[in-house]
Order: structure tokens, then sequence, then C-alpha cells
């Protein structure tokens, strides 16, 4: 995968402002998922694998790439939603697109229906491939411990360093990824994830849990624990979004023509808007973690 550009957006809130465009990896809108996703299928790709299994929401980001990915390739896809989180958004209406076989049930019944859903293909003839929601695991974290040493060179050849890094964390492996890094490549520097759902102290010891199964004893605990920042004051639901997410997602587009979204990037730059209050003359640079489908959900609520 190519470098995603790093732009420069100058002063922001008494600080200098970069954003790395993950939006912008050139397949299926980008992001987080794709950058994921590009590891997955290669593993896919190398064996025999005929049908994909995944689990997300409607607002999924990786079930809409990952049933991208499956249609290129003319590749059974199956997803597993839970009802509590499924109002038609335009990630839904893609997957829909592109062919996937979607099944609805109540959270409290998503294992089982993975489990049944993966034992059916197989009666069936199948050999499916299974990715944990939101692209969880070792496989996921490894993308992102790349992408911390994209940015590193990327460091090297703007002549500058980041002081901040700052995203959305949700399921975990994005920001697990991006401090696995930090710690192998020995930086001091504040690395921190802004829930886009889960509390504390679960959405934390998710990340914990990623590290610990992607370092093995390479290092200590008490370094995971010290470098792992995780805020969860920003939290209003998932997918719900709220009139200042709102209102700064508007700003954003008018002023830099960056398109930010409700569920994940838009409650991300909102949390270090607020964070950078208490910060000043520092190098912050912005992970755009993609999403732009859900950016124009936004604009379909305001008709």
């Amino acid at each position: 995968m190519n470098k995603t550009i790093i732009q420069d957006l100058g002063e922001y809130s008494g600080n200098h402002l970069w954003i790395k465009r993950e939006d912008l990896i050139p397949f299926s809108f980008g992001g987080n998922k794709a950058r994921k996703a590009e590891l997955f299928f290669r593993e896919i790709d190398s064996s025999d694998y005929n049908c994909v299994v995944t689990y997300g929401s409607s607002s999924s980001n990786h079930c809409r790439v990952i049933s991208n990915e499956c249609c290129r390739r003319g590749l059974k896809c199956c997803i597993i939603s839970p009802e509590e989180a499924s109002e038609p958004t335009f990630n839904s209406y893609m997957m829909e697109l592109f062919g996937a076989e979607m099944k609805t049930v109540p959270v409290s019944e998503v294992h089982d229906t993975i489990e049944d859903t993966l034992r059916r293909l197989r009666e069936d003839g199948y050999r499916p491939f299974f990715i944990e929601g939101g692209g969880h695991g070792n496989t996921g974290t490894e993308a992102y411990v790349q992408c911390y040493r994209e940015i590193v060179e990327q460091e090297q050849e703007l002549g500058v360093h980041f002081d901040h890094i700052f995203f959305a964390s949700g399921t975990g492996t994005t920001h697990a990824g991006l401090v696995a890094g930090q710690l192998l490549n020995g930086d001091e520097r504040e690395i921190i994830g802004i829930s886009i759902a889960r509390k504390n102290p679960r959405g934390r010891d998710v990340v914990i849990d990623s590290l610990r199964s992607y370092l093995g004893d390479r290092v200590s605990e008490d370094e995971i624990q010290k470098k792992t920042v995780f805020i969860d004051e920003y939290v209003t639901g998932y997918g719900k979004g709220s009139p200042e997410v709102t209102a700064l997602i508007t700003d954003i587009l008018k002023r830099y023509g960056i398109s930010l979204d409700p569920t994940y990037t838009g409650l991300a730059f909102r949390g270090m808007t607020e964070y950078m209050k208490n910060i000043s003359g520092k190098n912050v640079l912005f992970i755009h973690t993609g999403g732009t489908p859900l950016f124009f959900d936004l604009l379909r609520r305001k008709e």
C-alpha cells in the first residue's frame, strides 16, 4: 500500500494541526478498515477460501469494505448484524449493492448465529474465512503498526515531530496498532484514542487485551498501561452524534473541504478539539479513519 498523505491544516486551537488521510486509501472509500482489509485479503487470496463471514452494525465501515472486496473477487459474503443497531445507512445500502447476505438478530444471538452460519456454509461445501467485527485481532493490529511506521517515515520527510496523535477508537485494533508501533519504536509522544461507543474500563481494556495479544512479552505490562490513553468523555451513543458534532462537521467541511462523519471521525475530532484547549504550541496529527458514506447520512438527516 502506498503511504496515505499527511495534509497540513495550519494553526488550529493554538496548536499546529495535520491530518493523515486514511480516507483516501484508493478502494471502497478508504479508511482504517480498508487498510486492515488489505491484509485480510492477502491471506484470503493466497489460500482456497471462497466465502467471508463477518459481523457489524448497519453503520459499519468494516462491513461495507469487506463486502466490497468480496464483490470485487466474486466471493460470497455473509454479514451478521445486531438488530439494536440496524437503521438503514448508506453503508448498509452498499452492503446490499455488493450482494452481501445479511442477517439481523438480537445482539445476544450474534455469537450463536455466527457459529450456525459457518457450520451451514461448510455443510454446503463452502470454505469460509471469518473476520471478527471491525477487523479485530492481530491482523487488524498489524495494519496499524505498519501505519505507525509510515507516520514516522513521513515525519522525517516533513521535518516535524507529532507531539500528539488523535483518532477514533472503536473495536480497538487501530488504537492497539498505533500504541504497539510506538512501544516497539521507543518514541515519546501522546497517542490518544477518542472513544466512539465504549466507556471505561471496558473500552480501554479491549485495547490493552489487543496489545498483550500482539506484543506478547516484547514490552512490559507497565509500558502498555502507561501508553494506552482512552478518552470516553464524548460518547453520545453509537451512531447518534450530537448537535455539537454536527456543527463541527459543518465547520470542518467549510474550512478545509474535508468531510467527517457523526459516528466515528466527527466524534473523534470533537474530542481532540476539546483536549487541545488544554495544550498549546504542539504539533498535532489527526488520523482520518474514513467513513465518508456516513457523512451523507448526516446530510439526509438534515432534509
